[in-house]
């Protein structure tokens, strides 16, 4: 039975209520009169592509899926990807902290997290400020949103549907999220939502949108986490495999005495990149599984909402399975990262064994 990060299982919570182009594997083929580090670095210029293509698409900052775009169009080709990989993507996060990127993103995150249905309020504000202005996004960010929220929360008492749809179990529910739920700021919003002092309105709050908006921020953590690391890696991974490959083109042009040397040179470049690979491996290997408990949390949660009646429950039905479909996507993503460091890895473990004969 599979666990969480904190040693709590995941199918037992439930039971309380109810990146890019794939890598081949393969060792890439030779072609001739090129070494194996060659073939190396053009696999990796296609794996690099297709990563930067996933951070276009996927990547929680509008700064930086801007400038994974510009750079997959730019006429430079792979010299495009390889400068974004080096200093582009270290440059369009750092800029995410200006206010207008920040509230350009906050905005699209609202607008992802509240639906029309279960927050019209808020829903409309974000529209119109994400086609407004970055002073009208600005205000939207400072008054605006706590405003929406507070109309919106005056509509519900009103109706009043909601909180008597409540009962016991759904508390119960949510309590056990505040304890096992494996994303930390869904642990939060739950155990917000049943603070001392709490009504049921925060309840029904939690499940209008403020699951959604946690599970929201979780998946954004993951994704942020490590991608720097991984651009780092990859621009150490191709300088690697080109002194591996200059090493072994060295080796083979020397004869005599020197070649023994010149060889061990070329045996120690090609363990050099074989090391470079455990980092990024391991990475990658943890952000899996976590996507993998994930996935599966909201595919259970995902069940419930469709197999219960009622308007709370109603509310996460379609957040809960486009969470699920956005972990799976982003576990599909490690698999792919995966398989392209398993590929340099037994390329320079073959320029190694060559070296070493």
């Amino acid at each position: 039975m599979r666990k969480n990060r904190g040693g709590v299982c995941v199918a037992g919570l439930l039971a309380v209520v109810v990146f890019g182009s794939a890598v081949p594997a393969a060792a890439v083929a030779v072609p001739a009169g090129k070494t194996a580090a060659a073939a190396a670095v053009v696999d990796q210029a296609a794996s690099d592509r297709a990563w930067v293509r996933h951070l276009a698409g996927k990547h929680p900052l509008w700064t930086v899926r801007t400038d994974a775009w510009v750079a997959l169009m730019s006429d430079a080709g792979n010299e495009a990807i390889a400068a974004f990989l080096a200093s582009g993507l270290a440059d369009a996060i750092a800029r995410a902290s200006e206010t207008g990127a920040m509230n350009r993103d906050f905005v699209v995150r609202v607008l992802d997290a509240y639906p029309a249905k279960f927050a019209p309020e808020v829903h409309a504000a974000a529209e119109r400020a994400l086609a407004g202005t970055d002073s009208e996004r600005d205000l939207f960010v400072r008054e605006g949103f706590a405003a929406a929220e507070q109309r919106d929360r005056r509509a519900r008492e009103a109706d009043g549907s909601q909180a008597r749809a409540l009962v016991e179990a759904d508390r119960k529910f949510v309590r056990n999220l505040s304890l096992a739920d494996p994303g930390a700021q869904v642990r939060a919003a739950a155990a917000w939502a049943l603070r001392p002092g709490s009504g049921d309105e925060d309840l029904v709050e939690f499940f209008s949108y403020g699951w959604a908006h946690a599970a929201l921020l979780d998946l954004e953590v993951s994704r942020l986490r490590g991608v720097e690391e991984q651009a780092r890696w990859r621009v150490a991974a191709r300088r690697l495999a080109a002194d591996a490959d200059a090493a072994e083109r060295a080796a083979l042009a020397t004869s005599g005495e020197a070649a023994r040397e010149a060889r061990a040179a070329a045996v120690k470049a090609w363990r050099a990149a074989a090391d470079g690979t455990a980092a990024p491996k391991a990475s990658l290997v943890e952000a899996q599984q976590v996507a993998q408990w994930e996935a599966e949390n909201w595919h259970a949660i995902a069940a419930a909402a469709a197999s219960a009646s009622g308007p709370n429950w109603q509310a996460m039905a379609g957040p809960a399975a486009r969470t699920e479909a956005e972990w799976a996507a982003d576990r599909q993503q490690a698999s792919e990262q995966l398989q392209f460091w398993d590929s340099l890895l037994r390329q320079a473990l073959e320029g190694e064994s060559r070296m070493s004969v």
